[in-house]
């Protein structure tokens, strides 16, 4: 009998592949919709499908999940009809994903035990044109604390190039180069300087090996190679400037970053990027209770942000909004795609 739970989180499967069509991945799109038709109790992979108990909406990101695994199949070239519909050299989705099942059905089943690890680096454009704000404000050096940090690829964001709007940022020397789209006027000119960085994961990706390489990689999609392009790029940066990205909770890690006696003369900064939805409502409840009895001691010479791009509670917008304390003046500072292709500044 197929659980209770089964149509809900089916239906985040369907949700994602038109995210996916949505944002210009149809090959992606298919595959996830192919998956979504072909979850039954007679693979692993679909039982663990159907025993997903979804109590957020999001079905745990379970097709964005399963997508990530077959894509990494496909790179290794395991299963020749999911290769052959990943290259464009064959057109039907549900054989190549039923070939998969097939051939590594317990391969997948157990990539399905980790979370989506998209560690998207555009995302930092937006992080970069949220820190010149307060960098504008302050003039004070950053400490960075990010949450779901992944493989801590956008710890690295002092190390990338960034154009906003003609406002230039990050390192100049840097290979990688992040130029968005801009819509409306650009972010303030500020000197940056960021004297750390350290970010949390529960489940985080170490960069140091070809497989977990491999493994942030198959969660861009397909038919995006530029997004290819550049987590490779940052990977190569990674490679000789390892980010620190603790394993953890993210309420927990929060708290006990918080209280650590703020450094006078520095700016903490916290943030997150498509992070907080997959955060359990107590722990985004802890999060923003520590934020705010830490923000309530913030004084000019020990200020705090939390700087977050995340999806509205309508899912209208993806919104990059600023907190600053002392005050905890919160400002909505743009819109944005969700793997930053444009940016759309309101401030």
């Amino acid at each position: 009998m197929v659980p209770k739970a089964a149509p809900t989180v089916l239906a985040t499967f369907r949700a994602q592949a038109e995210a996916c069509r949505q944002m210009d991945a149809p090959l992606t799109a298919r595959i996830i919709d192919a998956a979504a038709d072909l979850a039954d109790e007679t693979t692993l992979t679909g039982r663990r499908i159907l025993q997903v108990v979804d109590h957020s909406g999001y079905g745990e990101a379970t097709g964005l999940r399963l997508a990530g695994g077959l894509h990494a199949l496909a790179r290794r070239g395991d299963v020749a009809e999911l290769s052959a519909f990943y290259t464009r050299k064959a057109d039907d989705a549900h054989k190549a994903v039923r070939a998969a099942l097939e051939a590594r059905d317990a391969w997948l089943a157990d990539w399905l035990n980790l979370p989506p690890q998209t560690n998207e680096t555009a995302r930092s454009a937006a992080v970069m044109a949220g820190i010149l704000v307060a960098a504008r404000r302050f003039g004070l050096p950053f400490r960075l604390f990010e949450l779901g940090a992944s493989a801590g690829l956008n710890l690295n964001l002092g190390r990338y190039r960034f154009d906003l709007g003609g406002v230039m940022a990050g390192d100049p020397e840097s290979p990688l180069v992040f130029r968005p789209e801009w819509r409306g006027a650009p972010p303030p000119v500020a000197p940056v300087s960021i004297l750390s960085a350290r970010g949390v994961d529960i489940a985080p990706i170490a960069t140091d090996t070809p497989e977990a390489r491999e493994r942030l990689i198959a969660y861009m999609w397909i038919d995006q190679p530029e997004r290819i392009a550049r987590i490779e790029a940052a990977l190569a940066i990674a490679g000789r400037h390892p980010p620190q990205v603790d394993r953890g909770d993210a309420a927990d890690w929060t708290e006990a970053r918080l209280a650590e006696p703020a450094v006078p003369g520095t700016m903490r900064v916290v943030y997150h990027t498509i992070a907080w939805q997959y955060f359990p409502e107590n722990a985004r409840g802890r999060i923003r209770a520590a934020l705010d009895r830490e923000g309530a001691a913030a004084t000019d010479t020990t200020p705090l942000s939390w700087l977050r791009l995340e999806v509205n509670d309508d899912r209208s917008a993806y919104e990059l909004r600023l907190t600053q304390w002392p005050g905890g003046e919160e400002r909505h500072l743009a819109d944005a795609h969700p793997h930053c292709a444009w940016i759309e500044w309101r401030d």
